[in-house]
Order: C-alpha cells, then structure tokens, then sequence
C-alpha cells in the first residue's frame, strides 16, 4: 500500500471510534498544555525582570548587605547605613545615589478598603536615577526627607484597588499602618515580572519610615547611577575599598556587602531563569510521557479488538510492513492532533491566567514547536510496540 492509503486507512480507524480517539489523545493533550503554561510562565517571569533592569540604565550599580564577617551591621542585621550612602554620593563619576529601605505587608486603608503591600523608603534621587514621567503629582523633595514629612507616591496596583473604597488621587488620605500619609504623586505603570507585580508599591521618604513606621535605622540597598558607564569599574572598586574601611573589616574578611552592576544582575537573572524555566518545563513534559503510556495501552487494546481486521487485511494481500505502518500512523496522528490541540489550549490558558492574575506570560515560538515535535516523538516510541504487535498477529 502506498502511503497515503495507509494514511487514509489510519484517519478511517480514528473517526470510526472518536470517543476511543479523544480520550487516548487527552493525555497528550494536557501534558502539552501543561509544557505551555509552564514555560510561558518562566518566559514572562524573565522577561518582565530583565526589562525592569533594562529601563534601569546601563550605569547602574546596586549595592546590597550580605552574609560576611563585617563589625558595623545596623539594625535588623543589615551592614549597610544611610551613611554610608552619604559617603558614597561623594565619590567622583557618581551621579545619584538612593538608599532603600523596605516594610513589607503594611496595612493600606482607604474607606471601608484595606489593601496589603509594601513600603518603600527612599530619598528624591530614587526619581531621578528611575526617570519617572509622572501623569498625576511627583516624588516627595528633599523638604520632605528632611522633616520626615508623611507624604505617599502610590504605584498604579494599590490606586486600582483602593479606589474601590473611595477615590483616592493627589492630595486626598490614605492610613498607611494606622498613619495617615497624604498622596502626593501615583507612579506610572511598569507593568509585572512574572509572580511579581512592579506596581504594587508605595514610595514614602525614608526618613519617615525609619522614625514613624519601623523604627529601624537599617537598609536594605543603596543604589548608585553613575555619571559614566565606562566608570562602573572605577566606582565598584572605589565603593569596595570604601565601604571595607568603613566597616572596619580584617584583610582576611569577606566583604559584608555585594555590588552588582546592572549587566552583571541582568546575567544573573537571567541565568537563574533559564534554570526555572527548564525545570517547570521539565516537570511539566512528565505528563506527557504519561500520555505516551495511555496512548500505547489504548493501542494495545484495539489491536485485541481488531484482531479479526488485521487478519482480513494480511488474507487480502497486506504485508507486514503495511499493519505496522498502518498503525504506527494511526498512533502518530493521534499525538500530532493532541500536541496541536494542547498548544491551542496551553495558550489560551496561559493568556486567561495572566489577564485574571496580573503576571506576564509570554509564549515563545519554540516552545509551541518543540510541544509538538516532543509529542510526535511520543506517538514513535510508544505507538512502535503495538504497531509491532499488530504486525506479527497470525492471520489465521
């Protein structure tokens, strides 16, 4: 027989039996979708952070407390103070420098709505080195920093669901962990990475919540734009030298702090997310070999079934060859329709998930192609025993 004969035959045997075909294929088909959701997820995770850091700037270096043996660690644990933030700002080629300090889970209260997100405190220069278009108001001043001012820059996350309470915008009130903070400014969207939503924070000065929220002198990072990128060099070893005398660290001490440039966190991350997307792919493609073990007992059993078929079928003239392809085609067709129907479905499910939570998805082309080339490689493998089997029946 030729091959599309063969072929022809195979559809034939498919659509005699649909219920038989659909439920074979359902395996296939949710371990496909399940590779889809699951690498759109990782994908948009990655891509969601890297754009973040991009639009940070290429002369960007982060500074962050770290697990070393230092002398002078602020509250809380952390090694880093607004002092040394003020030390560093004087250093040549440095443009900016912001200090962060950070409450999660604060208490939001507009109304009757209560809203959880996180506080950040930080000084002016945070807007500068973000470059921020405001649409409504602007970041707290330098006024502001000094006399501890309760003022509130509000992301576009915690405005959309505290405006279910009451209308917030500039100049109304907003209670912020039982205080009350006037909104000054509401940030422009920057949109989600991943599980984390860019949006939903809230900037006050830092000042005010280090003496009227925490309590704690401490911070959580220091971010420095230099005036130059071909200076980040230059800074990152000037900064080391710097912050070790300041801490007061032994020449044999490890540094207590890390500085990272914006290339080399953007590396990190990136690497980081390749690893997470490859596992969740990984775990994922576990089901779909749980399909191509449905599809070869459901095929084992219609050649039981059809025992008296194949016999016809090799009494007629059919060789060998001619069941084995028969039913080879009849397996790869089947998780060929599954692999491009789970694709469909993998993607549907990825953009309704993402609408209804907020977090970036992104579909690649690859994975869409590679869904489908593993499932085709899944009705070979396991589709070749029953083929096999059929092929070898005696025809009497």
């Amino acid at each position: 027989m030729d091959f599309f004969t063969i072929f022809r035959t195979a559809w034939r045997s498919l659509t005699i039996n649909k219920m038989r075909s659909v439920l074979t294929a359902l395996g296939i088909i949710i371990g496909v979708a399940s590779v889809i959701v699951m690498v759109s997820l990782g994908q948009g995770a990655t891509s969601g952070i890297t754009d973040r850091i991009s639009s940070m700037g290429t002369n960007i270096l982060q500074i962050m407390p770290s697990g070393g043996r230092g002398v002078m660690r602020g509250a809380g644990g952390s090694t880093l103070t607004t002092e040394d933030a003020k030390v560093i700002a004087k250093l040549p080629y440095v443009k900016n420098v912001a200090s962060v300090a950070q409450s999660s889970n604060a208490s939001v209260v507009v109304g009757s709505t209560t809203w959880n997100t996180s506080v950040s405190g930080t000084n002016p220069e945070m807007s500068k080195i973000k470059e921020w278009n405001f649409t409504q108001g602007g970041f707290f001043t330098q006024e502001d920093l000094d006399n501890m001012n309760k003022v509130a820059v509000l992301g576009q996350t915690v405005v959309e669901n505290l405006n279910s309470g009451g209308n917030v915008q500039i100049g109304s009130t907003v209670s912020i962990n039982g205080l009350s903070f006037t909104v000054i400014g509401v940030l422009p969207e920057q949109g989600s990475s991943g599980m984390q939503d860019s949006d939903d924070i809230i900037y006050i000065p830092l000042t005010t919540l280090q003496q009227r929220l925490t309590g704690s002198s401490s911070i959580n990072s220091v971010t420095v734009q230099a005036a130059d990128k071909d200076a980040l060099t230059f800074l990152q070893n000037t900064i080391t030298t710097l912050l070790r005398d300041r801490h007061r660290l032994a020449d044999d001490a490890d540094d207590d702090f890390r500085i990272m440039d914006s290339a080399e966190l953007l590396s990190t991350v990136e690497d980081t997310s390749r690893i997470l997307t490859l596992l969740l792919g990984g775990i994922a493609a576990v089901s779909l070999l749980v399909g191509g073990i449905g599809v070869m007992n459901i095929m084992l059993v219609s050649v039981t079934e059809r025992t008296r078929e194949i016999g016809i079928r090799m009494a007629v003239g059919a060789t060998t060859r001619d069941i084995l392809n028969q039913f080879m085609v009849e397996s790869i067709l089947l998780c060929i329709i599954g692999g491009a129907i789970g694709t469909l479905l993998g993607w549907g499910v990825s953009q309704i998930f993402g609408s209804l939570s907020g977090w970036t998805m992104k579909m690649p082309a690859w994975s869409a192609i590679m869904a489908i080339a593993f499932s085709t490689v899944v009705g070979v493998v396991f589709g070749y025993y029953p083929a096999r089997k059929a092929a070898e029946l005696d025809p009497i």
